[in-house]
């Protein structure tokens, strides 16, 4: 039987419904069978840097957590101790403070970290174990574009929210003859809009991997007028753009103290306006931005959060830091921390696609 290890918990990054899931089952497991002992660390690695930004984490804590959204232990996407915003007179500037959080995990007595994020929270996962520190990653992410994992939780709670969403503007579209656009969350990525957009009816899912041209989409509009259907459903990802056209960006880099990412948003508004260059019907536009992140996490969430917090805890048992649960071909496997570092991507060439085409559906190709 391995020894009872004191292990830190934080959750980073964007939150996303099955945060406290995963912890109530790692936290559970892990004391009733390994005697383990738990520290919260609070708002991602940004526990690790700053003073009194750690608390026990016992079984008492998790009790009542697990349908509830968002995370108990907060979380921050500004929080990377490799590129660390300080405030410096007047301005902000970026400082590697790793050896701060490296004597702060000794201070600790931590025998080891579980971290729970997307892409840059693995990632920094990974760097950390380059300088000693001993990590496991659990992925999770509403985009479901981590290529280590064929899915993360998050997801498909922030899929049945698109849906509804989707499902509600069908009436209001239909009342009053207009065109819906609906802007939908995934960055580079388009599971979010093309799983949605199909769950939803859509009729038009413009996703980042396929460039739309605007003819396209005014064609498939009014072929849809000429058979007395006078409204339109277009469900757009934040990555989405026009042929020859760039991403919309609301927030630079440069513009966020310690991101390192751009802030996307205005996809649906670009798409609006381009269209109003050559059809009538009105055109709204409906961003459903933090909706898709809040909220219950479908049971289906819940039971993958729950899996890969317990799984997560056989990787430290054997030793597997370094490593991150994963979900491949149904089961829960093992895969290295690094392959977080990759984008995933839909397939324009794949079935989910094809077959969308093969119904009507216009990706604006």
């Amino acid at each position: 039987m391995p020894r009872p290890l004191r292990l830190g918990v934080l959750t980073g990054g964007g939150d996303c419904p099955g945060l406290n899931a995963l912890i109530r089952g790692l936290v559970k497991r892990g004391i009733h069978e390994f005697g383990h002992e738990f520290v919260g660390i609070e708002n991602g690695y940004m526990g690790l840097v700053e003073p009194e930004l750690t608390r026990p984490l016992t079984e008492e804590d998790t009790r009542g957590i697990l349908p509830k959204g968002g995370t108990i232990l907060g979380t921050s996407n500004k929080a990377n101790p490799f590129q660390y915003a300080v405030r410096e007179g007047d301005t902000w500037v970026e400082k590697d403070v790793s050896d701060i959080a490296l004597r702060r995990a000794e201070e600790l007595k931590l025998d080891g970290i579980i971290a729970i994020g997307g892409d840059g929270t693995l990632t920094i996962g990974h760097k950390f174990t380059e300088k000693g520190l001993r990590v496991v990653g659990c992925p999770k992410t509403i985009d479901n574009d981590l290529s280590g994992t064929d899915q993360t939780f998050g997801f498909d709670t922030a899929r049945a929210i698109c849906t509804e969403a989707i499902d509600r503007l069908h009436s209001t579209a239909e009342a009053h003859d207009r065109v819906m656009v609906v802007e939908i969350m995934g960055r580079n990525s388009g599971f979010l809009t093309l799983d949605s957009g199909i769950a939803g009816g859509a009729d038009v899912i413009l996703i980042p991997e396929i460039p739309y041209r605007v003819e396209a989409i005014v064609e498939k509009i009014r072929r849809r007028g000429r058979r007395k259907r006078s409204f339109s459903i277009i469900a757009i990802a934040e990555g989405a753009y026009p042929e020859g056209g760039t991403l919309a960006v609301l927030d630079k880099a440069s513009d966020i103290p310690g991101r390192g990412v751009v802030r996307l948003g205005g996809a649906g508004k670009v798409c609006a306006d381009l269209l109003a260059r050559h059809i009538e019907a009105e055109i709204r536009v409906t961003v459903l931005g933090h909706l898709q992140r809040g909220g219950t996490p479908t049971a289906a969430d819940r039971v993958l959060a729950t899996m890969y917090g317990c799984k997560a805890l056989d990787l430290v048992r054997d030793g597997q830091w370094d490593s991150m649960v994963a979900l491949r071909n149904g089961k829960i496997v093992t895969a290295p921390l690094s392959e977080s570092r990759k984008e995933r991507r839909v397939d324009p060439n794949g079935e989910p696609v094809r077959f969308a085409k093969s119904m009507g559906i216009s990706f604006g190709d």
